[in-house]
């Protein structure tokens, strides 16, 4: 039977939906021993935004046995929830990364920010920090958008303060992603799928209140899935998450992936230079000259000691 060419839009562990280039959806599933690339150890062997080669099992039941997969432009992972060790792809041929963080209610911090940051950085995947739900800001929260606006702004990214509730607002994401596969991500209960909710409509996602006892989100999105936008391009949704670990991330090349440490480390004494105590070193020099934003620096000197030494 001839193979047909499709893209996997969602992933529920062991089966694939998989969209083919007529538009109609396919159960998939892989059988047997199944690896993409001998260099990508992950607990995964087929993720969301994949695009794939399958043969039709059955017409009338529509499955399909997925038989190969093409080469990824980049993809996005996140520690393997099963085994520390190893990766999770989250996503795949990703032209954008945005992680939805919120001020209060819940509160985000600037190194759940910055790991995510980091993983884009990486994987080479333009990435967008969204802060939700400015609406419900005080003066004091208000003070701190405004301090990572300017941090965040400056190390180079896209910024963006909304709120979910407002049209105009929403209609600015709506403009920046048009045409694009953008991948969202963030704590449960930061408005992810709220934003989402107003970006398909007519295609509600499951929401669910903050849960008021802990502070914390429910989970509400248990596996990625992607989902085309009403004019052009798509949206991929991924589960809530509680922590966001880094994996496959040396010490020695922690600072590559901070872009304003990346434009000052050549100028560093020592080649080697992790920035901590080292004679010499420009980056911890912007940093006490006030070139260099302190949290940033900080979040990065915590992160280097999660990562354990290679030496």
């Amino acid at each position: 039977m001839a193979l047909q060419k499709g893209r996997v839009y969602k992933s529920t562990g062991s089966w694939y939906a998989v969209c083919d280039e007529q538009g109609r959806f396919w159960n998939a599933r892989v059988i047997g021993k199944f690896k993409i690339d001998k260099n990508i150890s992950s607990s995964n062997p087929v993720a969301v935004g994949d695009f794939v080669m399958f043969e039709v099992e059955s017409e009338e039941e529509e499955t399909a046995i997925i038989k190969s997969i093409a080469d990824r432009e980049n993809y996005f992972v996140r520690v393997s929830p099963q085994n520390k060790n190893q990766k999770h792809i989250i996503a795949s041929n990703i032209d954008a990364a945005v992680v939805i963080a919120t001020i209060t209610s819940p509160r985000t911090s600037t190194g759940f920010i910055d790991r995510f940051l980091i993983t884009t950085e990486a994987y080479h995947i333009p990435a967008i920090v969204i802060i939700n739900k400015t609406d419900l800001l005080k003066d004091k929260h208000k003070a701190i958008l405004e301090e990572w606006q300017s941090i965040y702004q400056k190390a180079g990214y896209e910024f963006y303060g909304l709120s979910a509730l407002n049209a105009d607002d929403i209609q600015k994401v709506n403009e920046r992603i048009e045409g694009k596969t953008t991948l969202f991500f963030g704590h449960s209960g930061v408005g992810k799928s709220t934003i989402i909710n107003k970006l398909l409509p007519g295609r509600e996602l499951k929401t669910r209140e903050l849960s008021e006892w802990s502070g914390k989100g429910q989970h509400t999105t248990t596996f990625a899935e992607m989902f085309d936008l009403p004019g052009a391009g798509r949206i991929i949704d991924t589960p809530g998450v509680k922590q966001f670990g880094l994996i496959d991330i040396e010490q020695e090349e922690l600072a590559q992936y901070f872009p304003e440490m990346r434009a000052l480390m050549n100028e560093c004494k020592f080649n080697n230079c992790l920035h901590i105590n080292e004679p010499g070193c420009k980056v911890k020099e912007a940093v006490i000259n006030g070139e260099l934003a302190e949290e940033r620096y900080i979040n990065y000197v915590t992160i280097l000691d999660t990562i354990e030494k290679k030496w």
